[in-house]
């Protein structure tokens, strides 16, 4: 079977993501393991150059492979953030698995491996190249959240991980085999001509869209579908749980709001009550749960948990419009997805790297007087947490300011109302670790043994992070305007 060669041109990012993974983990068998930078060079290498091929690609819309692949503003707009986050997980890497002793020239192939996944999610508009794309994400993903093999906290993860990824992917695919019979395709255009045909009232139908709200709530980890975030982030090495928390979520996102719009976006009047309820539960559990927690990386999990909930309220106020306000709904997720990834990125690269004793420094005590010891360390953290807190003019508050907006604009003031007390709930556990680093004196080993592996790699991650979240607190209207240009492709 011969491909015609305008399509194998249209997937060329792609087709250099994998071929690069393969040539990684060809190499490395025969590299020295002093020599393993050079995988992570030639990762970035490959990115660069799809940065530049995706860059030509935002205009215009284009099919290939018979309509199963569509390349739009819409799906460049989320390889350009992946290319980015994965570029900058990739120098985090270096640093990371230096300070962990770990030689593991494959990291790099299965950190391709997954971008290649979510490449081909955000691209696909067939349900089942949108399933194979997340597969390839999925199973990358579960490899490497074992890869600290002599730790069995390692080792748990990536078993639940893959345990309950298992389960939620048969959901997803009994989803999308019962939609095939109600439209006698897979394609998403096919499925929302078939529901304009024959109405919304079919019951297959509603079953079909709880299945795919099950499926792809897994993979974004919003309530109920959550139960294996907290433990599967404290558990994976932190450059793997930043590379989930960010690169996973955006891709998830994006594929889910291209099905429920092309595909089942004449059904948004259902979908939208039930994400709605969602949306709800994941904002109140995500911020509650997270003022206990003394882990920073369990309370990062369910603070990653909480942002779900806040880019949710975007699809809810595009799910009850048409036009314009749907439009702006979905513009908003965008840019909140893409201010959420440079904001999280920055707080994990710094948990990564705060060592006590030659081990991570993951308890929320581990930074009591980090401000004294390390007072660069903890102005990065003071930054991230403030915008994670949706704070100005970080970041992270204009990324809510556009959230609630669009809510207020959109007719549902009382959901951004509700949305603005659980941001202040929220305050609280974020300023809390200000306030541990700036305010407690550290005590026994944590203050003679607890310190920040530096690396050049690693500054150049926390200042392109920083850079995002002060940059586009203050001037986000060129991040919008892409945002606008890629949302309107979905109606």
């Amino acid at each position: 079977m011969t491909f015609p060669l305008q399509d194998l041109l249209t997937i060329l990012p792609e087709l250099i993501v994998i071929g690069t993974a393969c040539l990684i983990l060809a190499l490395d068998p025969i590299l020295e393991a002093t020599k393993k930078d050079v995988l992570a060079w030639l990762t970035l290498g490959a990115l660069a150059m799809c940065i530049g091929l995706t860059s030509s690609q935002m205009t215009g819309r284009v099919s290939a492979f018979s309509g199963m692949v569509v390349i739009d503003a819409y799906a460049a707009f989320w390889k350009l953030l992946l290319y980015i986050v994965t570029g900058l997980t990739v120098l985090l890497s270096l640093a990371y698995l230096k300070a962990e002793r770990l030689s593991i020239g494959e990291y790099y192939g299965f950190i391709l491996l997954a971008l290649a996944g979510m490449m081909v999610m955000v691209s696909g508009a067939d349900l089942l190249t949108i399933y194979l794309g997340t597969e390839l994400m999925s199973l990358s993903l579960y490899v490497m959240a074992g890869l600290k093999r002599t730790e069995a906290r390692s080792l748990e993860a990536s078993a639940k991980y893959f345990v309950l990824g298992a389960f939620s992917s048969g959901v997803l695919l009994y989803g999308i085999s019962l939609l095939f019979g109600l439209a006698g395709s897979t394609g998403l255009s096919a499925i929302a001509a078939a529901i304009t045909a024959h109405g919304t009232g079919d019951p297959l139908l509603s079953l079909a869209l709880v299945l795919l709200a099950v499926g792809f709530g897994f993979k974004m980890a919003v309530v109920p579908f959550h139960m294996w975030t907290p433990d599967v982030y404290q558990g994976a090495p932190t450059s793997v749980t930043a590379f989930m928390a960010v690169a996973s979520k955006a891709a998830s996102f994006g594929a889910f709001l291209r099905v429920f719009v092309e595909g089942l976006g004449a059904a948004s009047a259902d979908w939208s009550v039930l994400f709605t309820v969602v949306c709800l539960a994941t904002l109140a559990l995500g911020n509650l749960v997270a003022i206990v927690q003394t882990n920073i990386k369990r309370m990062l999990a369910y603070s990653s948990i909480a942002h779900a909930g806040y880019a949710l309220i975007g699809v809810v106020v595009a799910g009850g419009h048409s036009g314009e306000g749907a439009s702006t709904g979905f513009a908003s997720v965008l840019l909140y997805i893409a201010i959420y990834s440079f904001m999280t990125l920055g707080a994990f690269a710094l948990v990564g790297m705060l060592r006590k004793e030659g081990q991570e420094s993951d308890q929320i005590e581990d930074y009591a007087g980090l401000a004294k010891r390390e007072p660069l360390a903890a102005f990065f953290m003071l930054v991230f947490l403030v915008s994670l807190a949706g704070i100005p003019p970080t970041a992270g508050f204009i990324g809510k300011f556009y959230i609630f907006m669009a809510a207020v604009n959109g007719g549902m003031t009382w959901l951004a109302i509700v949305a603005v007390i659980f941001a202040a709930i929220s305050a609280f556990y974020y300023l809390r670790i200000v306030m541990v680093m700036y305010m407690r004196e550290a005590e026994g080993s944590i203050a003679t043994h607890s310190r920040l592996e530096t690396s050049p790699a690693l500054s150049l991650v926390l200042a392109c992070a920083l850079a995002g979240v002060v940059l586009l607190g203050l001037f986000p209207n060129g991040l919008w305007s892409l945002a606008s240009q890629a949302a309107p492709l979905l109606k």
